[in-house]
Formats: C-alpha cells, structure tokens, sequence
C-alpha cells in the first residue's frame, strides 16, 4: 500500500538533518577547543602583562631590609607608586613577619602596618614559594588572578625571604575579551550552520530527486505501467541505479506480456476443454476451475475457489491432501442424484517445479457417464442375449434329446416335438438376424436405399396387408379392425421403403399382439410445419409408467413371460428407434395403463409443391 511519508520521515529530511548534526558537531568540538586555546593564550598574556620588572623586585627586597621602618615604607610605597600597570588592581610588600608594608591602593593605606591574614601569603613566606591563583569576588562579581612571590635578599647568599610581593589583577577584560571572540564564533558558527543546513537540503534533494523518481517509477510498475522512465541524471551509483530501473521495467514489460499471453492461451485451453480443470495450491485450495468443471460440479468459480478440492469433489471421507500428493490416484467419483445421473473420473497430478518443490495439485475430470452407461448396457446386453438364446437351446436339446431315446418312433409324438424343434430354430435365427442388423446399425455398416415415397400410399399399403391377413384366415385367432385417419395431402418423404416397412410391420404386429380380440387399431397420418406424423393406437392393456422410458431398451419386455410365449425376441423397438434415428426422425410411445398405447414415429418432410415435379417430370 502507497501511503504518503510525512517530511520529518523522508530520506530527504534525514540527510539535511544528519549533515546539520555533524556540522553543528564539528563546530562545537572546534569552537571548544578554540575557545580553551584562547582562554590559555590569552591568561598567560595576561600574566605576563603584570609581572613587575626584576629592579623593581630587587628595590622592594633592599627598602625590606632596612632598618629603619618608617623610612623604607616611604620608599616602598613610592616605587609601587611609580609602578604604572593598568592591568594591576593591588600590590602589596609584606615583610617576612607578615606585617604589610605598603600597598598600591590609594584607598586602603590603611592595613599597612597590619598583619596579614592571607594564607597564600604565610605560605610563601615560610616556604619561600610562589602561589597563582584565579579567584571571585562576590562582592562586585568580577574575576581576579591573584600572585604571590616572595621577595629574596640578593645580597646574600642564601637567598632569605625577607618578604612577599602580593599582586592582584582583574581579569573581566580579558573574559570580555575572550566572550566577544566566542560570541563572533557563535554568530559565525550559526551563519554557517544554517548555510550548511541549506546545501545539505539542496544536495539531499539532489540525491533523492533520482529515488523519488525511482520510487515512483517502481509504483506505475506495480500498477501495470511501464510507459515512464527514470531521468538519469549521472554516471554515478545512482545513475546506475536508475539504469536499472529502466532495464528492470522493459524486462517486467516483456515478462508480463509473456505471462498475459501464456495465461490468455491457457485460459483458451480451459475453456475450450471438453473435459474440467482444477488446479489447487499446496494446500489443496481451488485456484483455478475451467467452465466444463464448473459445469460438470453444478457451481461456479467465484464459489469453489478457495475451497479445498476434497470438498468440491465431496471426497473428504475417503481420502486427504497428503495421500492426493503422494499417490496422485484415479478416483471414479459418483455425483449422480434422483434427477440426473452422473459419474466422472478424476486424474491427480503434481504441480512440481524444477527445485522438486510442491506446489499444488492439477485435476482432470472426465465425464464417464456414457461410458459406464454403455458398459453396463454391454453387460446387460450380452447377460440378455445370452438367457433368450439359452431358452430356445435348452428347449430344442430336451426335445432332440426325446427323439433321440426313442420318441422319433411315436408316429403322434414326434412330429409336435419336430415342430417345437423347427419354432424354437426359427426363432433363434429370426433372433441373430435382428442381431445382426443392430450390429451393422451400431457400427454404421448399414446402408440406407433412399427414395422419395408417397408416405401416405406406403403406409395404407401396408395396413392393407394386414387387412388382408384377417380376410385370408378362415379362422382367426385374434380379430380386429384398422381404423384409418390420414391427410388428404400427398406427403412424399426420403426414406429407405425396406426398413420403414420392417418398422411400420414390427409396430403393427405390436399392436395387434397386444389387442384385445375385437379391437380397433388406429393409424394415423397428418402433417406438421417441417415434419411428418405418424402413429399407431391399440387397445390394449398399456404400458406401466415406470417401463415406458425402457420400451425400445434391447431385450426389453414389459411382460416377460407373454412376449416369450408370443414369439418376440425383444429387438423389434430396438431396431425400429434405430431406423427412425438413421433417417433422421424420432420414435416414441405414449401409453396409460389399461387404455392401451400409441406409438409416434415422426419423420423430417419438406413441402414439395406440384409444379415442381411436373418440370422435373419434364426435363427428365
């Protein structure tokens, strides 16, 4: 997240203010020891500015030896008066006893004579040593440098002290002195400081002008913008670095293109998939899911990803993530409901890079539905095939078994166990040959003879066989009647005239089975906008509801026992949904139990008008 850096938390501020640091820094460590070397400098001038001259020491020592007191004083107190040192404020001459024997300050000639009471005094005197020091006076708040030497009898050998000469000096003119000089360092410092300060802002900015620049450039990255470039503005580390910037942004440009177009491409590989996709994360999360997934699981992606893939697929009980990983297995997974049956088989892979690290898994789900339905129909179809063929061999061994032991002997019994022998044989032919036609139907062998019939004159054309079948029969053992409803119009459809015929005859032959003796069988005949209607009504007992959508299943019977005593192999609708499909129509039964069933077949018909084929008739 972009969010705006306050100025006290910017580089920019951090450098001005580091350099002003260190600026201020360095100032104080110079000012300090400037001003220190000042200070010493100019004391020990000072010093050297009050030291009286050696005659003048020499002077104060001889008037000390005198004998005469009162005369000598005079003469002390006008050599310190001829002294003439603006920067002494006091000279006093004590003699070895202590007693002060005259001082240069007009205004307190009167503590000569007086004992002196300064420690730094009495010390010199007894240990013939010079004392300095610097002092304060509360009294006016001013400095002073205070010395004390003892004064020596040069005439002598052993250098006696026979007294000491006590100066005192203000010292606030050179404090002044040295506090002006430190003021002008101060106002120097500060002029420089902030002059500092101002080229520390204008060389930080120009050292973070290129890493805003880059900064920002970094951000438009971020966002998918790689139009902008960073100005480089030198050859220096910076310079490089917006070089590399640069380069980095044309390399994430061409990279992302590279990435958009693989993921353009593998987003048309997904979706034009006819099998699903799911990829997960390491974790098993959905991640990805193609529309045929999507479809094939009944949801959506916004739903599913994010979810673990066990729960999608609603495999959690039986297996886990670690166990995918590790055996990748085929899973058949079973989603069928009351509504829609539907079973798929799903196929785990790794998502492994080169490194061998995990991440993820990829699953492909394939719609077995069909497949398993056909199986089962195989397994079916040959368990079926192979109890109706049993039947009639069990039934025509037992009666060749018979004759065999003697019964071909029986003038009376004989001849009904050929017959049985000779029904059972045709129907086991009639069986294979309906066999065999669904075969080539199934493998696309079977070839169709098509012409253009008039639909309505085939159809009575065989009603009419059927009609005739009833006449011929002296004594049938089912009567019944054909009641026709057609359309006046001629309706000339493209069909193969052989197997619609074996079509129309299997559903008549339905009809009149199932019949009650008497009934009417009711064909109709009628168009529609783009098609052809045919059908054919019975009165017969029906279809159960829970059996209709099985009736042109192969092997079907809804009455087992019936349809077996009655001769039928149980292909008849089978073979006539296949004709009816390879011409291109549709077939279907609409029955309730107990009011019999009616039979559609409807066929693709293209309205021909007369004229027409009178100029076919006549070019041909």
């Amino acid at each position: 997240m972009n969010s705006k850096i306050k100025f006290f938390q910017s580089i920019h501020f951090k450098i001005a203010l580091v350099f002003a640091l260190m600026l201020i820094l360095t100032l104080e460590v110079v000012g300090a020891v400037f001003v220190r070397s000042l200070e010493r400098q100019n004391l020990s001038t000072f010093k050297q500015q009050i030291e009286l001259p050696s005659y003048v020491d020499n002077s104060l020592s001889e008037q000390l030896m005198k004998s005469s007191t009162k005369s000598a004083n005079k003469e002390i107190q006008q050599i310190l008066s001829d002294v003439n040192n603006t920067n002494i404020t006091e000279i006093r001459v004590v003699d070895s006893k202590g007693i002060i024997r005259g001082t240069s300050n007009v205004n307190n000639q009167s503590i000569v004579g007086e004992k002196t009471t300064d420690e730094n005094v009495k010390n010199a005197i007894y240990n013939n040593r010079s004392y300095n020091q610097n002092v304060y006076d509360d009294s006016n708040n001013n400095r002073y440098y205070v010395s004390v030497v003892p004064l020596l009898n040069t005439s002598s050998s052993n250098n006696n002290v026979v007294g000491v000469l006590y100066i005192r000096a203000n010292l606030e003119s050179v404090y002044a002195n040295i506090n002006n000089i430190t003021v002008i360092f101060l106002s120097a410092s500060l002029v420089a400081i902030i002059l500092g300060l101002l080229m520390a802002i204008v060389i930080s900015r120009a050292i973070t002008r290129p890493i805003d620049e880059m900064k920002k450039q970094t951000i438009r990255i971020a966002r998918g913008d790689f139009s902008g470039q960073v100005h480089v503005y030198g050859n220096d580390e910076l310079g490089q670095l917006a070089g590399a910037v640069n380069n980095l942004s044309v390399r994430v440009e061409e990279a992302q293109d590279s990435t958009e177009a693989e993921r353009r491409r593998l987003d048309g590989v997904l979706t034009h998939m006819s099998d699903g996709v799911l990829a997960t994360d390491r974790r098993g999360n959905v991640t990805i899911i193609n529309e045929t997934a999507a479809d094939l699981l009944s949801t959506n992606a916004d739903e599913v990803t994010g979810k673990s893939i066990l729960d999608v697929l609603n495999i959690r009980k039986s297996y886990t993530i670690r166990e995918l990983l590790d055996n990748q297995d085929e899973v058949i997974i079973d989603l069928s409901t009351q509504q829609q049956e539907l079973i798929l088989h799903a196929y785990f892979s790794l998502i492994q890079r080169e490194s061998g690290f995990i991440s993820g898994l990829v699953c492909v789900l394939h719609d077995i539905t069909e497949q398993q339905k056909v199986e089962r129909e195989r397994k079916q179809f040959v368990s079926n095939v192979s109890h109706e063929l049993r039947t009639p061999l069990t039934s025509v061994k037992s009666y060749v078994e018979a004759l065999t032991d003697g019964a071909w002997q029986d003038p009376e019994v004989a001849p009904g166990f050929l017959h049985v022998v000779q029904d059972e044989t045709d129907r086991m032919i009639r069986m294979i040959n309906d066999l065999l036609s669904l075969s080539r139907m199934d493998s696309g062998t079977s070839k169709l003879d098509l012409e253009y019939v008039n639909l309505n004159e085939l159809f009575n054309y065989i009603l009419n066989r059927f009609d005739m079948i009833l006449k011929n029969e002296e004594e049938p053992s089912k009567k019944y009647s054909i009641d026709r409803v057609f359309t006046k119009k001629d309706l000339w459809v493209e069909i193969d005239t052989d197997k619609f015929t074996q079509v129309v005859d299997n559903l008549m032959n339905n009809a009149v089975k199932y019949s009650p003796d008497g009934g009417v069988i009711t064909a109709r005949l009628l168009e529609t906008h783009n098609h052809v209607i045919l059908s054919i009504s019975d009165q017969g007992l029906g279809i159960p509801r829970a059996d209709i959508p099985h009736v042109f299943d192969r092997f079907f019977r809804v009455d087992k026992a019936r349809s077996r005593k009655q001769g039928g192999t149980g292909l008849g609708l089978a073979i006539s949904k296949e004709v009816i499909n390879f011409l291109g129509g549709q077939i279907w039964v609409d029955s309730v139990e107990g009011r019999g069933s009616t039979f559609y077949i409807s066929l693709p018909y293209v309205p021909y008008e007369g004229d027409e084929w009178d100029d076919d008739s006549e070019n041909s």
